[in-house]
């Protein structure tokens, strides 16, 4: 296991807004972690636009350790923009992310790495989840919708502890900026015909800060993002099946007349 993990080069991406209480403790936690795995990793946060000493903490810690590096946006932008972000900055071959909040341990990416291998992502669930019973409500019916619209089963749409292939990123643009994230990477990732495998994962009671993904306007914007992009891809997919169906089209008519001019000679 310690051969496997030391073999690998790994960037952590952190999405923090407003997280002074916590964003402290949780990248110490990280970098200590890491550095007890591997030598080649970086651990990138970006400071989605916060209003209190997150941006600050982050610039002191980052001072100190050079495998920190801190993207800042300078208003709110949110959770996908953060996400799409440090996923542009990622420079080692797998990218993991994970909430700044503290409601991840980092030690359980340990498990993750034997099966990166032979999958081309980890996705993390949460085993019993640390949030109200409406939240618990709103994400089984987010997860019912995707599944719905885009034909993506998984047991934790957005759960924030996943471990990718950075090729994936470096290959595929995502167009989604809000919380709908999630749901656009893993629909277009099974589309292009990667693997991946679910692991449980602990969730732990938030360290400070407040959860913003049940606001309305978080959940309106999932919609719109949503409804619209569905409309979108989909259009996308039957342009794509048309033009193939035209191509085989095309070749199935050629192929006869290439083989008689093979006999005629």
């Amino acid at each position: 296991m310690k051969e496997k993990i030391a073999g690998c080069s790994l960037s952590v991406i952190m999405p923090a807004h407003n997280e002074e209480e916590a964003i402290a403790h949780t990248v110490h936690e990280v970098i200590d972690t890491l550095t007890t795995w591997m030598q080649d990793f970086e651990v990138i946060v970006v400071d989605d636009g916060s209003r209190d000493r997150t941006g600050v903490i982050l610039d002191t810690i980052a001072e100190v350790h050079t495998c920190l590096r801190v993207i800042h946006h300078p208003v709110n932008r949110g959770y996908g923009a953060a996400l799409v972000s440090g996923f542009e900055a990622v420079t080692k071959d797998l990218a993991f992310f994970m909430d700044s909040d503290g409601q991840f341990d980092i030690h359980d990416l340990e498990c993750f790495f034997p099966f990166i291998g032979e999958f081309d992502a980890v996705l993390g669930y949460r085993v019993h989840r640390q949030d109200t019973w409406m939240r618990k409500v709103n994400a089984w019916g987010w997860k019912i919708l995707v599944g719905m619209v885009f034909g993506v089963y998984v047991r934790d749409v957005d759960c924030a502890f996943k471990l990718y292939r950075a090729d994936f990123f470096r290959e595929h643009t995502l167009e989604t900026r809000g919380a709908m994230i999630n749901a656009e990477i893993l629909y277009k990732f099974t589309r292009a015909g990667y693997s991946y495998t679910q692991l449980g994962v602990r969730h732990l009671p938030r360290r400070g800060g407040k959860a913003t993904g049940a606001k309305p306007a978080v959940i309106l914007r999932a919609f719109r993002e949503l409804f619209y992009y569905a409309m979108k891809w989909h259009r996308e997919e039957k342009k794509e099946e048309r033009a193939k169906s035209r191509k085989a089209h095309v070749k199935s008519h050629a192929e006869p007349v290439s083989a008689q001019v093979s006999e005629r000679e």
